[in-house]
């Protein structure tokens, strides 16, 4: 269909933000950076390749991911550790945050509770910003690469994609069946990696992680944590992310305490204050 007359005209409004977050209160960043200072390891835990792990993290303490062997990306999933159906919540992330996150940024947990699950306090990678194809690090506008995807455009089954990585370590931490575990696991934050929309189609892309060994992703845990961590199949995700085909390593994910009495006036997040009454 020819355009309009007053295409330009239209192309040419000025957009404006859906969610302007000046109201929201700001996380103490101060108070998270002198406590990380004074915080030493007290579990480690390792998603190997193509595999994921699960692990616990009380409220007030730090988890860090990092990458160890070789560029790698991982799919990143949060619950609230006494009640699964709070988790975290990618797409009001994204509305709230933008298409990637990094320091000072929140991860949201679904409705209703609506809070702050963990706030990342460090990044490596916060460098590397915007690049020249509209590409960014640590998205929240990926879901993660599934087997029922996988199966609707190749016709085959691949099972260590993230989607079954995150059902089986959720299924064996909880010590229930793969289908009562799936139905918790939610779109995810992909750590490390490096991803964004193509300028003339739209469509969403990946590129190879600048991640290197050594470097790590930080977060200050808001309230009681359970977490389900990937190492992607893709590897660095620079050509595919459903495949054995691509060097793989692991990801390790370590948590962090703090020393006593270095969050003196911290409170852990209350539960979103709506009423729940949706107008009746």
């Amino acid at each position: 269909m020819p355009p309009p007359p007053d295409a330009e005209a239209r192309r040419a409004v000025r957009p404006v933000i859906c969610y302007p977050t000046d109201t929201l209160p700001a996380p103490d960043m101060a108070l998270y950076s002198a406590a990380l200072e004074t915080a030493g390891v007290t579990a480690t835990h390792i998603a190997a390749p193509r595999e994921a792990c699960c692990f616990e993290v009380p409220a007030g303490q730090f988890f860090r991911i990092t990458c160890t062997g070789g560029p790698q990306v991982g799919d990143l999933n949060l619950w609230n550790a006494a009640d699964l159906s709070e988790r975290f919540y990618s797409g009001k992330t994204r509305a709230m945050h933008g298409s990637h996150v990094s320091t000072g940024d929140r991860l949201w947990s679904s409705f209703p509770a609506l809070r702050p699950l963990a706030t990342v306090v460090q990044d490596d990678l916060d460098w590397y910003g915007i690049d020249a194809f509209g590409g960014s690090v640590h998205d929240v506008i990926g879901t993660r690469c599934d087997p029922y995807t996988g199966r609707l455009l190749s016709g085959s089954d691949y099972h260590h994609c993230c989607h079954s990585n995150l059902t089986r370590a959720l299924a064996d931490h909880l010590g229930v069946p793969l289908a009562e575990a799936e139905p918790h696991v939610h779109d995810v934050l992909n750590v490390f990696m490096c991803t964004g929309f193509t300028r003339d189609t739209g469509q969403y892309f990946m590129k190879a992680s600048p991640v290197r060994p050594g470097d790590a992703l930080t977060f200050f845990v808001e309230i009681d944590l359970l977490g389900a961590l990937s190492a992607c199949p893709g590897g660095d995700c620079g050509a595919e992310h459903t495949s054995d085909a691509a060097a793989c390593f692991p990801l390790q994910v370590e948590v962090l305490s703090p020393a006593p009495d270095t969050l003196q006036g911290w409170v852990s997040p209350s539960r979103n204050a709506y009423d729940r009454s949706h107008g009746r």
